[in-house]
């Protein structure tokens, strides 16, 4: 059986793989570029994460993240008409792997004896530089650099998991935080709350 971080790390591989196809097909990519956008979705916050930890890069150890980004690929392929058309797909999905990849980050940073502020950085870090890299991939200024609540859900995600240890919910630590982050970015579009623009000159 596996454990609730294990879950989280595929499902959020599979989550993320598919935003990244999904904005790949808006932009006609092929079959293999399309994957090639999804890995990197998928992969590329952690493996930042896992370079910075002085660890290998995860997906160098198992083939499985590999795979499991081939089967967002083929989800893609086998349910395009109504994953491609559907506007709001690739903001779920996207929402869903932010929030899944915050805890995965958090709890490895946390298992190799980092500090918790550390821990909440590398969660951001694991929750939104893989989108980054797709955004460049796919020439679209990144979502992390706009005024959306994006990054900032994935530290409000990081305080939730530190306020959960500190108390009795440490049971439900991962379950929480990473709803907290799904929930942060649901509720910042649908109310239209974001980061106030650094204007320059005029």
């Amino acid at each position: 059986m596996i454990d609730f971080i294990t879950f989280c790390d595929y499902t959020g591989t599979f989550a993320f793989a598919i935003s990244g196809i999904r904005l790949a097909s808006a932009k006609q990519f092929d079959w293999f570029g399309a994957y090639v956008v999804g890995v990197v979705t998928a992969v590329g916050g952690g493996t930042i994460r896992d370079i910075l930890l002085n660890a290998v890069p995860f997906w160098m150890e198992q083939a499985s993240y590999l795979v499991v980004s081939a089967l967002a690929l083929l989800f893609v392929i086998a349910f395009r008409k109504y994953v491609i058309r559907l506007n709001n797909t690739f903001f779920i999905f996207d929402a869903i792997g932010l929030g899944l990849f915050v805890v995965v980050g958090i709890a490895k940073t946390l298992d190799f004896g980092f500090p918790m502020w550390v821990a909440i950085v590398m969660g951001t870090i694991t929750g939104s530089f893989g989108g980054m890299m797709r955004d460049i991939l796919i020439n679209e200024e990144p979502l992390i650099f706009r005024k959306d609540i994006y990054a900032l859900a994935c530290v409000f995600g990081g305080l939730i998991y530190y306020i959960c240890m500190q108390t009795s919910m440490s049971a439900m630590i991962q379950f929480v935080s990473a709803l907290s982050v799904f929930l942060a970015r649901i509720i910042a579009v649908k109310y239209h709350i974001s980061v106030p623009v650094l204007k320059g000159e005029e």
